[in-house]
Formats: C-alpha cells, structure tokens, sequence
C-alpha cells in the first residue's frame, strides 16, 4: 500500500470518539435523554445544514462563524450553528403551537478552536424546548429544573447564572446607552466571565464608543450578583422607571417564587453581568458554569497534548446556557409562538466526567456469555457449528454473546477473548460432555478450580439468564 503524502489526522477543531469515549458519552446522552422525557419532552430531528437565510441575522456577532456550503443548485446553505433556530423554523413551517420537544444532534462553528477550553468546530448539543404560550415565568423555571437535576444526575459542581433581558437592556437605556448600540454594549458585558471589569471598560469606551460617564454608571450595575432577591432588593434601590427594566424586575419576582417550589433556588445566582451574545434572546437568559483546579504536574508535563482531559483542568467555562426568546419563531411566518430552552453542551461535560473517570475500569464491550468448545485430539473439529447454534440460541433471546472466529479454538486464547469481551458467563461445549446433550456453565473471574455448573441443552438459555441476574 502506497505510503500516504498527507497528514493523517482529524480537522483542526474536531476530535475521534474512541471505545471508551462512547461509553461515556452514551451515558451523558441517556442521562439527558430519561430526563428529557420525564418532563414530557418528545423527540425531533432536522437537516444538517439549512438554507442561508434561515440562520442570518439570528445570531449577532457570532454570524461570522457560521459555516456556508458552496452553491447547490441554487440553493445557498450554511451548516446549522444551534440547534434552536432550526427548532424555530421547524415550528413555524408545521404550524404548531405548542410543543416539548428534545434534540440531540452536532452543530458547527467556523471559529478558532480551543480544545483546551472545549471550544470546537463541530459538537454536540442537547437541547429541550418548550414553545406555547403558557402563564409567565411557569415554563421557564421547569426549564432552570431541567438543567439542574440533569448536571446534579451527571455529578457535576455548577452555579447557575441568571438575568434577564430585559432588565440589562433596561438599565443599558437607563445609563445612556442609545438603543443602536445597546447589543453591541451588551456583548461587551458578557466578557466578564472571563476579563476583569478595566478590560470591559476599556473595550466599551475605545471600540464600542460609549462615553467614560455612561459606562461608569453600567458598572455599577454588572458588578451586582447575589440570589434572587438579593438582586431584585439592589434593582428596586435604584429606582428604574424604564419599562423594560420593571416588566423584567416583575417576571423576576414571579419566577422567585416559583424557583422556591422546585428546591432549585439555591443553584441560582442572578448576575447582571450575563448577557448571552444571541440576538434572539428577549426574556430570562442563564447559563451553567462550572470551576476548574491547575492542571496537575502530570498534565503540565505532557504540555497538555491529550485536549479533552486537559481541558476540565484549564477551565471549559459555559456548560450549559439557554433563555427565553418570543420572537424567533414569528421571523419565519405570520404567527409568533414564544419558546423557551436550554442547551447542554457535551463535549465540555464529557471532559469534566473523563477526567474523574478510572478508564482501567470502564469497559467499551457490552458482552455477557462467551461460548466456547473443549477438546483436542483424535477427530477434533472444534465444534465450530454448534457453537454457533448455542450462540444463536442466546442471541434470540436478547443476550450479549461472543465466539472466537477459529474452527479449533485453543483453550487459552478462548479465555483471553473473553477477559477482553468482559464477559461474565462462559457456555463450554466439552468434547465428551457436548454429545450427551449437556453444556458447562461457568462464572467467569473465580479461578480454575469453579468447574461451572453442568445442564442439559434444552435447559441453558433459561440457566443462563439466572445466572445473570444473580451477578
């Protein structure tokens, strides 16, 4: 085979899902899944990739890192950037009006990637949404419960931050900011998760050209976090009379409430800083973060080359986010639907559990018997046929079976394929014993001395499954 003139890896920003890998991504998966459908949640699915000018214009700055597809037969598309759009677009062409609804699915930025941060090209997100007009502010904390009990079941440490739009594009109007420039203000704000307050302020005043004296009077504000209440209290001593600002300040009273009900209002902290980038935010926005140690000198060694471990020690940030946006869906059609979600993202899970995880005890394999033929000799053929009988007898019935694909299988290398199957049970065809009508069960990992159990064939797929359940 000829020797290959270019570099054999994956794309800048994206990664391999190896055996292990997957076990532990099934698990964040089916995690988020069961929850998803406790709370009534139904599946969809939509394209990869949508038409252009279904996702311009919805995301603000970050468009420029939607990914275009060259022209297909006129039809100009771009891979889908979230999964929420291409939900808005869905509801808005099937005309519904209400709907839970779950997706599970990648979505694709064109940004400079960080694996280290967990910022990539292509990831996955799980989404549940809830669109329909309901009474306020009762969607939206199911949606904060959804995203709480799904990290605690996945035992992750998070806060979760909070604010509401309407209220920082109140007290943006409130200090001075003229409302062309209240987003662009706004994304600078959303920088202090990770930059000091000098540095967003610097930002404000030489490239979003706000005046020293306005951008004062926002930091008295972004600076403000603490529970609920203690929030709203420090809101209310300011005495906002912009609209916005009081139709938020009284969703957030609303939603105080009902946070309490669901035991959740610990995990909440209501940070004026947050702001979330998205243009199609109008109502309550949050987001999960979660704190990261140094690396320890093992990861410093390796100058962090193995990414995803790396990055739950360097800091993923954001691990989940969503909001409430009204308008979205009525961009694509007469009726406006209001919506409201949460996003989970896995990549950055995933290297937060990988890296708590002993991977020597994590097995990819899902194998329960492995069935085997004893013999040797004069006239030995392996019995190569009835073990494939015996083993599609178990396969019938729903259970993990293996063989080694050897017409004589030698004894020691029948047991190594089951210690790297992780099998539990072994079903052996004996050389004598087969011909009489009889198999051995045995109880893999107790030693040679366990001989097993001897049963008739017509009696060992029952046998077998109670072993099982006593293991």
């Amino acid at each position: 085979m000829a020797k290959t003139d270019y570099l054999l890896k994956t794309p800048k920003g994206t990664k391999d899902w190896a055996d292990k890998d997957m076990i532990i991504r099934d698990k964040i998966f089916n995690t988020l899944s069961n929850l998803f459908k406790k709370h009534g949640g139904v599946t969809i699915d939509t394209p990869v990739f949508e038409l252009k000018e279904i996702l311009t214009g919805k995301y603000g700055e970050d468009s420029k890192l939607i990914y275009d597809l060259k022209d297909q037969g006129g039809e100009i598309c771009s891979l889908r950037y979230d999964l929420t759009v291409p939900f808005a677009r869905f509801v808005a062409s099937n005309n519904i009006s209400s709907i839970k609804r779950y997706h599970i699915a990648k979505v694709y930025r064109r940004d400079q990637p960080a694996m280290t941060k967990g910022r990539m090209r292509e990831f996955y997100q799980c989404d549940f949404d809830i669109a329909g007009q309901y009474d306020l502010m009762i969607p939206d904390s199911e949606i904060l419960n959804i995203l709480i009990d799904g990290l605690k079941s996945l035992d992750i440490e998070f806060t979760v931050k909070l604010n509401h739009r309407k209220i920082l594009d109140g007290i943006f109007e409130h200090c001075g900011v003229k409302e062309a420039d209240v987003r662009k203000v706004s994304s600078a704000v959303d920088k202090l998760d990770k930059s000091p307050w000098e540095a967003v302020e610097k930002e404000m005043i030489e490239e979003k050209d706000q005046p020293k004296e306005v951008v004062d009077k926002i930091g008295e504000f972004v600076k403000q976090k603490g529970t609920i209440k203690e929030t709203l209290e420090f809101l209310k001593s300011k005495d906002l009379e912009n609209k916005n600002a009081v139709e938020g300040i009284e969703e957030m009273e609303v939603l105080s409430n009902y946070v309490e009900a669901f035991e959740i209002d610990k995990y909440l902290s209501f940070d004026l800083s947050l702001a979330r980038g998205l243009d199609y935010y109008t109502g309550l926005i949050y987001e999960a973060i979660t704190s990261a140690s140094a690396p320890p000198k093992d990861v410093k060694a390796k100058k962090l080359k193995d990414d995803e471990d790396a990055s739950a020690f360097v800091g993923v940030g954001s691990i989940a986010a969503g909001g409430r946006y009204d308008k979205l869906v009525g961009m694509f059609g007469s009726k406006s639907i209001p919506c409201v979600g949460i996003s989970f993202g896995v990549e950055r899970i995933f290297s937060i559990i990988k890296s708590k995880t002993n991977l020597n005890s994590v097995s990819p394999n899902h194998t329960d018997v492995y069935v085997m033929a004893f013999g040797g000799g004069e006239g030995w053929n392996g019995f190569l046929k009835e073990r494939m009988s015996i083993i599609n007898q178990l396969w019938k019935q729903g259970i993990n079976a293996e063989f080694l694909y050897k017409n004589k299988a030698n004894i020691r290398k029948q047991f190594e394929g089951a210690e790297k199957s992780s099998a539990k049970l072994a079903v052996i065809l004996g050389k004598e014993e087969f011909p009489q009508g009889n198999v051995r069960i045995k109880r893999l990992g107790q030693g040679e001395e366990n001989e097993g159990d001897l049963v008739k064939i017509e009696e060992f797929v029952e046998k077998v499954k109670q072993q099982l359940e006593e293991i």
